[in-house]
């Protein structure tokens, strides 16, 4: 029987500040746009979590300042077109379509309250980061979402997963030149509600799936973060880089349900790195104590750990007014009273966590991948900017150039009226077995685990071993598993986890070099 077949233009997988940005232009131009999303609640995404701030720009900066500090952060692997790109693009951005457009409740200055408020976070020389509070990326998200949820081009489709990407190669019922192999057509869709799979058709598809935070034990990410993007276009034939430099936030609370992100905010606003005795530890570091780059702040508060045994290390503003710190951080107050602790009278008790991925799919100053029709925007993407290491609060600035672009870029191909083949596509097999779901989550306590202790904070050719005979076994288990079992939302995230565990693994391995996030004692 001949599975539900749906079309569209341009089709986002990911509701995050990247695939809003590209739905959004895309939507604007003329295009019909699907936006898909896994989540019942459109708004869970990295950036909905995103604290401190974006980056704007201060009183007569040159965008040369903010590029220095780009590839200065970077560890001398950040492409400098991409910086470049960025700096001059960015502002412009955040002031046209956050501001302006969208309106983002950006908190104002003191001194001018027509002019939004600027901080300074770790890594930059200057105090230019717009923020709403410590709740900048819910803001963005949205009043972004609200806007594109309503423009009359942009069909939402939640609850649902994408479980692969269609390509001409893998998929075609019919017989393929050459010259289509590697082009992508849309993709095969889970609906959550009914557990049927349909093919969604697309003359371009744009990925902006997050990160991939939920591979570690400890991450600040959301449970979506399993790396289903960059797993996706992998197996659809797209390259991938850089894929070693996990950035680990260096102040995360710990709680039972979970890692709970301090802003990098906290720091840039006074904050100290203190041990138990309430002692300074970082300035033996870095010349910038506490206000290190995140890289070396989260592997001196790991190593520092390991030193003196201690579970955490702690994060104390109390110096500052107690008025002040409940309104400029007003979620982070919160969270820590639920758990007993008073930021304003107390030190924060921190960990690092896992955070963002600085590599990902590569992409081009349009989002374009190697695989025709194929593009992606924000953290699953590697543009070259992050190089070894990010810089604060240019994750969200990314996510809005590229996405701008990426679907600004393929509302023009499609609207010149430029040929979209699309092939007669194969049907979805639903004749399995349901899954145990024991399994899933022991399979994925194993890689968490594993790759935690051993491509985590600090790595070495033993431990990557190691995770690399685990994982192998684990990874044909798991193979055999989703074979023969029906597939399930997480089923998705465990094949694509293992996947992506595996990519960041071999990037480890081969990369003997210590640079930015990726630290090798050997």
């Amino acid at each position: 029987m001949m599975q539900d077949t749906l079309q569209t233009d341009v089709l986002v997988i990911g509701s995050g500040l990247g695939g809003l940005a590209a739905a959004w232009q895309a939507a604007k131009r003329g295009c019909h746009v699907t936006l898909l999303t896994r989540a019942a609640n459109a708004a869970e995404s990295n950036t909905d979590r995103a604290q401190g701030g974006i980056i704007y720009r201060a009183p007569g900066e040159t965008p040369e300042q903010l590029e220095t500090d780009i590839l200065t952060v970077g560890g001398g692997l950040s492409s400098p077109d991409a910086a470049r790109l960025l700096s001059r693009e960015g502002p412009r951005l955040v002031k046209e379509i956050l501001i302006d457009e969208l309106g983002v409740p950006f908190d104002p200055s003191a001194e001018d309250p027509a002019l939004p408020d600027l901080t300074r976070e770790a890594g930059h020389s200057l105090a230019r980061i717009v923020h709403h509070k410590d709740q900048t990326g819910a803001a963005i998200e949205r009043a972004f979402l609200d806007r594109v949820r309503a423009h009359p081009n942009v069909k939402t489709i939640a609850n649902a997963t994408a479980v692969d990407l269609l390509t001409v190669s893998h998929h075609s019922l019919e017989p393929t030149d050459v010259y289509r192999l590697l082009t992508c057509v849309g993709a095969y869709v889970l609906d959550r509600q009914t557990e049927k799979i349909f093919s969604l058709l697309a003359k371009e598809t744009i990925l902006a799936t997050g990160g991939l935070g939920k591979l570690f034990l400890h991450t600040t990410n959301p449970p979506g973060a399993r790396g289903d993007g960059i797993a996706m276009a992998y197996r659809a034939g797209a390259r991938c880089m850089n894929m070693q430099y996990i950035q680990f936030h260096p102040t995360a609370l710990l709680a039972p349900d979970g890692c709970f992100l301090i802003s990098e905010t906290v720091r840039g606003e006074g904050g100290r790195l203190v041990d138990r005795q309430g002692r300074e530890f970082m300035q033996k570091f870095h010349p910038d104590g506490s206000l290190a780059p995140r890289d070396i702040a989260a592997r001196a508060i790991y190593q520092t750990m390991l030193e003196t045994g201690e579970p955490c290390m702690y994060l104390d503003i109390t110096h500052k007014p107690a008025e002040h710190l409940r309104e400029r951080f007003p979620g982070i107050y919160a969270v820590c009273m639920e758990r007993g602790i008073d930021m304003t009278r107390e030190p924060i008790p921190v960990v690092p966590a896992a955070h963002y991925s600085c590599g990902g799919i590569a992409t081009d100053d349009r989002g374009r991948t190697t695989v025709e029709r194929l593009r992606a925007a924000g953290e699953v993407a590697c543009t070259g900017l992050q190089g070894a290491n990010r810089l604060a609060s240019t994750s969200l600035l990314e996510c809005l150039v590229w996405g701008t672009r990426a679907g600004a870029d393929a509302a023009e191909g499609i609207l010149r009226g430029d040929d979209f083949y699309f092939p007669k596509v194969a049907d979805w097999r639903y004749e399995r077995e349901p899954a145990d779901p024991a399994l899933i989550s022991q399979d994925w306590l194993t890689i968490q685990h594993t790759m935690w202790n051993y491509c985590g904070l600090i790595r070495s050719e033993r431990r990557l071993n190691r995770a690399m005979r685990i994982l192998r076994e684990l990874d044909l288990e798991i193979a055999r598993f989703y074979e023969k079992c029906e597939v399930s939302d997480s089923m998705i995230g465990l094949r694509n986890g293992i996947l992506t565990a595996f990519l960041i693994l071999e990037a480890a391995q081969q990369s003997r070099e210590s640079r930015g996030c990726h630290y090798r004692i050997n």
